[in-house]
Order: C-alpha cells, then sequence, then structure tokens
C-alpha cells in the first residue's frame, strides 16, 4: 500500500508524516512537495519525496501515480477562486492517475457555514464525486492555534484579550489532532464514502480562554468584547496587515453567531480524548 501525501511541507502535512511514521513503514509513504529540497529531512527518513505543484497539473499526475490512497490536503492560497482552479486539477489528475482513495481535508459543517472558504470546500467535495474514487472527507474545525498563540502574551501583559467574538463558543481543534485523524484513516480500514466533522465535543469561549490564561500566567487576564470594526482597527492599529485583521474580524464574528459551536464525536471516535485547550495555552505560554 503507498499512502501519498499534498503538502508535505506545510504544517498539517508535515504533522500527518509523523504520524503515519508511527504507523507504516516509510517506505508506504510518499511525500509531496512544490519545492522538494525542503522536504529533504523527509527523504533523510526513508519518505519517498515526488514534486507536484497544484497549478502544473502534469506534475500531479507523476506524484499520483502509483497511490492506494491520497491525502489532499486543501490549498492554502488566499485567492478562493484561483483555490478551486488548483483544487480541480488535483481531482482530475488523482483520477487520471488512478488513485484508488481520497481523503480530502475541508471544513466542519461547511453546508451550514457563511463563510466564503466554505464554498471552495463544498466545490471540491462535489468534484471528487465526480470521479468516482472512493472518499472520505475529513472536515477539519478550525485550528486552536488560529486562537491560541504567542500573540496571546501581549494579552498577558495588558491582562485583557480582546475580540469581537462575544459569548461565541469554538469547537477548535489541534494540528496535530487533525493530522493524528488524517493519519488514523488513511492506515484503518472502512472509511470509505464517510464524511467526518472533525471538532471538539467540548466548545470553549473567549471568557474560558481568559479564565485559563489567568490560572497558567499566574496573572488577571479578561476578555474584553468589542464590535466588528474595533476589532478590525485595532489590529491594523498594532501592524497586523488590513486583508489579514479584516479576516480575523469575520472569523471572530463567524464564532459570535454559532458557527463553531456545533459538536461531534467523529473526532473522539477516531484519535480519543483531543487536546485540552488548557493544556495547549500551557505550551504556548510555558514551551
Amino acid at each position: 500500500m503507498s499512502i501519498v501525501v499534498t503538502g508535505a511541507t506545510g504544517q498539517l502535512g508535515g504533522l500527518v508524516i509523523e504520524h503515519l511514521l508511527k504507523k507504516v513503514p516509510a517506505g508506504q509513504i510518499i511525500a509531496i512537495a512544490r519545492n522538494v529540497e525542503k522536504a529533504s529531512a523527509l527523504t533523510d527518513l526513508g519518505v519517498e519525496v515526488r514534486h507536484g505543484d497544484y497549478l502544473d497539473p502534469e506534475s500531479l499526475q507523476k506524484a499520483f501515480a502509483g497511490a492506494s490512497r491520497l491525502l489532499f490536503i486543501s490549498s492554502p492560497d488566499a485567492d478562493d477562486t484561483l483555490r478551486i482552479v488548483q483544487h480541480a486539477n488535483v481531482v482530475k489528475a488523482a483520477r487520471d492517475a488512478g488513485v484508488k482513495h481520497i481523503a480530502y481535508t475541508g471544513y466542519a459543517f461547511a453546508e451550514e457555514s457563511k463563510l466564503p472558504l466554505a464554498h471552495v470546500h463544498l466545490a471540491t467535495e462535489y468534484s471528487i464525486r465526480t470521479t468516482n474514487i472512493p472518499y472520505t472527507f475529513l472536515r477539519n474545525a478550525l485550528y486552536t492555534e488560529v486562537f491560541v498563540n504567542p500573540a496571546l502574551g501581549a494579552s498577558v501583559e495588558h491582562g485583557a484579550v480582546v475580540t469581537n467574538t462575544g459569548s461565541g463558543r469554538i469547537n477548535s481543534v489541534t494540528r496535530s489532532d487533525l493530522a493524528l485523524a488524517a493519519a488514523t484513516v488513511l492506515t484503518g480500514e472502512g472509511h470509505e464514502n464517510k464524511t467526518y466533522n472533525l471538532v471538539s465535543n467540548q466548545t470553549w469561549s473567549f471568557d474560558d480562554l481568559a479564565q485559563i490564561l489567568s490560572e497558567v500566567s499566574g496573572k488577571k487576564v479578561v476578555h474584553q468584547s468589542v464590535s466588528f470594526e474595533e476589532e478590525r482597527n485595532i489590529l491594523v492599529n498594532a501592524g497586523v496587515p488590513e486583508p489579514f485583521a479584516v479576516l480575523t474580524a469575520v472569523i471572530y464574528n463567524a464564532v459570535s453567531e454559532g458557527e463553531t459551536s456545533k459538536t461531534t464525536d467523529d473526532l473522539q471516535k477516531l484519535i480519543g480524548s483531543p487536546t485540552l485547550l488548557k493544556e495547549t495555552v500551557r505550551q504556548v505560554l510555558q514551551g
């Protein structure tokens, strides 16, 4: 069996391969990278590295040759229309290369989402269905790292984490847990034509996060709720590029409207209990 992983030099792809190496011999893993030199560490581990570029269909068909199972990690490009083109290239190449099973990393509860990125993932899922190749849709939650990252150090310093999330709750999951779920599916049986919404079964709010920050840091931290425009302006004034500031405020607004409050047990059934928020906070603040 050969398992092909796209985006192998990305954060999620790298973690998937890390988990795969604990489950199958390195010789069964094929890593796809746009820049193969960046994947040299994988070669040293015995993983075959092949060149593949989402904008170069010919490279993809060659990269996917002989694949029993393909993990198709969605493009990180910011241009959603371009992402659909890239994804169509991947899907067609997988079909033409005779891939036996496609696992695709989409977005949790995409049909109900108001975020623009959901359109990309739904379009990709539909295109995969047209190939008649058995699939598994790994619909990932937003990464916990989107919300819990080194920038929280400044929030602890100022005694407040400021967002426009209101009292909205979040079903986020760490990249490592999502990578483990993907590796579990790629090496397991019975996942054909299944859709998994990989979200935490325990949601949290920024009020909860502020309390955890207080406990871990030993300093009083509160959650300060602001409007969409206030959040955008705060981020821009702090030096965040405006497109990213707007995107952050949009995500926070979606949280406030219940976008990320729904739960399932899909992830827990695949990997067991996901990483607790407090543990992620501790890792970020204390290393």
